[in-house]
């Protein structure tokens, strides 16, 4: 069963992430599923540290917006809000180049938190970070 509040495309996703970081850093979502969200990143001059390799925070950057937005989506958005109250990333592997892909899954989805678990991989499908968000969900501004 799904855990999306209404369907969406992914056309709307990626609209949605061009308004911010995202944009700069190529980010793409390319699927979505009952209760994942996938999404690449380029390893390119945009998101590599000065030694060549993906920067881990590029990586907390791809994890915490596949977070967001799947917190976003499974919540009645004309009521409440997700926003981001933690982020852990282990960096297990590193990426050199093309694209680095995300997989967000949920592992608790409450009435005020929300825990997210992505798993990253590099372009020759090694595990390269483990990252885990909590989002917080928030009534909207100016409700009761």
């Amino acid at each position: 069963m799904a855990i999306w509040f209404k369907p969406f495309t992914l056309e709307e996703l990626n609209e949605r992430t061009k308004m911010g970081i995202g944009t700069a850093l190529g980010m793409e979502f390319t699927e979505i599923g009952d209760d994942y969200l996938i999404a690449t990143m380029p390893v390119d001059d945009r998101t590599r540290q000065p030694f060549g390799i993906l920067h881990g925070g590029a990586n907390v950057v791809l994890a915490e917006t596949i977070a967001s937005v799947g917190a976003g989506r499974s919540i009645d958005r004309t009521k409440y809000r997700g926003v981001g109250l933690e982020i852990n990333a282990n960096h297990l592997a590193p990426a050199k180049d093309g694209f680095v892909t995300g997989v967000g899954r949920p592992i608790h989805i409450g009435k005020t938190t929300q825990v997210w678990d992505i798993r990253i991989t590099n372009a020759e499908g090694r595990l390269s970070c483990i990252s885990r968000c909590t989002m917080a969900i928030l009534e909207t501004p100016g409700r009761g």
